[in-house]
Order: structure tokens, then sequence, then C-alpha cells
């Protein structure tokens, strides 16, 4: 496969880029992490505002019906800064799913708003440890109502639509539920990227009604999620190359011995393993932003692989680029951090590594035996 973003789509990269740049600078990340805030709604309203929150969504629901390597590449943009804002939730999951599964009154209901920013999404599923399945399901639908309790949920705090996991006498479905009423509550969970809130949802009887087909919860969720790790994927390529472009201008710019440690043998090695690691998951991202675009059978399987490749390059950069600054880099006042934590959450926001490597064996079987 021979694949390369378009003119314009490199356009529109420099573009978030530079407006990035300006709305975004590490000092604003850094204000929000030290102010206990879960995101800075200013930055979201200029992220609405330059329409990236419509990007994939058809004109007839109030989007801009372009296409997901647009996304893409502002998804890499929006890793590259660790913006805090609730743009995967919102965007990836919520939006996703209505575009996947929603009736055509969910549709006029909620898209337009979610394309204007004016209401922000979030997707429920995991109800603690392990990974959410069918069978273990607490969460349950009846008569219209939706009660149990989902931990941890993106951006719960900030969440006006919640698309949720349940069981229910035809089997695991999804549900809409509008956070705005007094059947739910939320509590914030702690997390090692405070500039992204999570939280403890308790839903005590709310009103619900469901996405999709009774009883296709499961398939239409693995849905998302590949659709999701695609974008995901894309988002930690960003930051795992901005961890790489911190650690070698400080290297190019710190001297020991009368000489910048970039001219010593394991400072080169360090970068060099670093953008390896990187190179690979992007020519991966590359493979997932194909399938996804085309939805072509071979998503399940690209996903799958640029989610891995994703989550082991960020790791790595975000760590070897604090192992660079030496002794400073674990201090409080280097930025280093920004990316450690956006790693470490990203790694797990919709399903562990080793989650994601079990779906990539389970796709490269499938493909084998077709």
């Amino acid at each position: 496969m021979n694949f390369e973003f378009s003119e314009d789509q490199k356009l529109l990269k420099e573009q978030a880029n530079g407006f990035l740049r300006d709305n975004c600078p590490p000092s604003m990340v850094r204000r929000v992490l030290e102010s206990g805030e879960d995101h800075d709604p200013e930055l979201w309203r200029k992220i609405a505002e330059m329409g990236w929150t419509a990007t994939v969504i058809p004109e007839e629901y109030g989007g801009l019906g372009l296409s997901y390597l647009e996304l893409a590449v502002i998804a890499e943009e929006l890793g590259r800064a660790v913006a805090p804002v609730p743009f995967s939730s919102s965007v990836y999951l919520a939006t996703e799913a209505l575009l996947l599964a929603g009736s055509e009154e969910q549709k006029e209901a909620w898209l337009p708003r979610l394309a204007a920013g004016e209401v922000i999404g979030t997707l429920a599923t995991s109800e603690g440890q392990g990974r959410p399945t069918a069978k273990d399901l607490q969460t349950e639908f009846k008569d219209g109502r939706i009660t149990g309790t989902k931990i941890p949920v993106p951006d719960a705090g900030i969440a006006d639509v919640c698309i949720v996991l349940a069981k229910s006498k035809g089997g695991a479905s999804l549900y809409l539920v509008d956070m705005n009423q007094g059947k739910v509550k939320v509590n914030e969970v702690p997390t090692l990227d405070p500039t992204r809130g999570h939280g403890k949802v308790r839903f005590s009887g709310a009103k619900a009604e469901r996405l999709g087909r009774a009883g296709q919860g499961m398939r239409l969720l693995n849905s998302i999620l590949d659709r999701a790790a695609v974008l995901f994927a894309w988002e930690q390529v960003g930051g795992s190359d901005a961890s790489l472009e911190q650690a070698r201008e400080y290297a190019l710019g710190r001297y020991a011995f009368g000489r910048p440690i970039a001219s010593y043998q394991a400072i080169k090695h360090k970068l060099a393993n670093m953008y390896v690691k990187n190179t690979l998951a992007r020519s991966n991202c590359y493979f997932g932003a194909w399938a996804l675009n085309t939805d072509a059978s071979e998503l399940p399987l690209a996903a799958a692989t640029a989610r891995v490749s994703a989550i082991q390059a960020y790791y790595f950069a975000s760590k070897e680029n604090i192992q660079t600054h030496g002794g400073m880099g674990y201090t409080w006042e280097f930025d280093c951090q920004f990316y450690y934590r956006r790693a470490k959450l990203l790694s797990v926001t919709i399903g562990s590594e080793a989650m994601w490597q079990d779906r990539l064996i389970a796709a490269v079987e499938q493909s084998n035996a077709a």
C-alpha cells in the first residue's frame, strides 16, 4: 500500500499546528494542570469555532462532511500539543457511536450540537477492572431507564450526553443518556493526567433510549473501538513525535565537558531508538487511516496494529525524553511530564495494550483463515 496525505490535508495539518502553537502553548497546559481543572473551556470553544468537532459529521447534520483523513491530521496535532480538551471523548467516541448506530431522530437531536461543540459526549462501558463483557455487565436497562455504575468514564464531569453499554432482556445494547438529569451522579476519579478528567458515573433510573438494534451492543462497541483506535493512535503519534523533538532540542542545547550532550553516543542511541519506534507507529497509523477512511475489511487488523504500536512508541518516547533531560527531567518545572502523563493515560483510555494485542492476534487469525 502506497499511502500519503494530500496537499490539502498537509495544509490543514500546518494550519492546525499553527493554531495550537498560538492557543495551546505549554504554559497553558501547565496552567490547567496546576489549577486542578479537567480541561480548558476557552480552547474548546476555539476548536469548535475552527470546525474541528464537525469534521466528519455530514453536512445535513451541521457538519463539514470531510473524510477521516482530515480528522487524523487534526488528531495528530492535538496530540502534539497535549491539548487539554475533551476532543477524543466527544468526537472519536460519542459522535462515532451516533454516526454508526443512531436513528434519524437521534442524529438530528444530537449531531448538530456535537458538531458545534455546544454539547460534549462520551462513552461509558467499563465497570471497573477487566474488559466489559455481555455476561458480566451489571448496569441494566429496564422500562426506559438505566441503573448501574460505570468507572472510569472519560470527561464524565463535563459530558452532556453519554453512550452507555448495559444489559437488558434483549441482551447487551448501547443506550443514549442525557447526563443533565437528576438521576445521574458523577464523582471525579483522580488519574495520572488531571488535564483530561475522568469520573465515576452512577445511574439511578436515568431515562435512556436504545442506540442501534437490541442485543447488538458488543458488536457496535467493537466497531466504535476499532474506529476510535485509529484516531487515538494518530493522537499518540503526535505526542511521541513531540517528545522526540523536545529531547532533541534539549540534547543540542545542553553542554557537558564542553560538548553538546547530543554528540555523545548514548544520547544518539536514545534519540535514534525513539525515531525508529515513532516511524513504525506512523507507518501503522497510515494503514489505519486508509482502512478507516475506506471502511475496508482490514479495519480491525489495521486499528489494532496502529493502537499497539502507538501505545509503545508514545510511552517509550515520553520516558526517554525524561531520561535525556537527566535529573532535570523529573522536576515539576520541566514540561516532560505533560507527555509522560498523557502517554500513560491514552494507553488505557479505550482498553489496555494487552487487550489490543489480543484483538490484533484475533484479527490476524481471522485474516489467515479467510
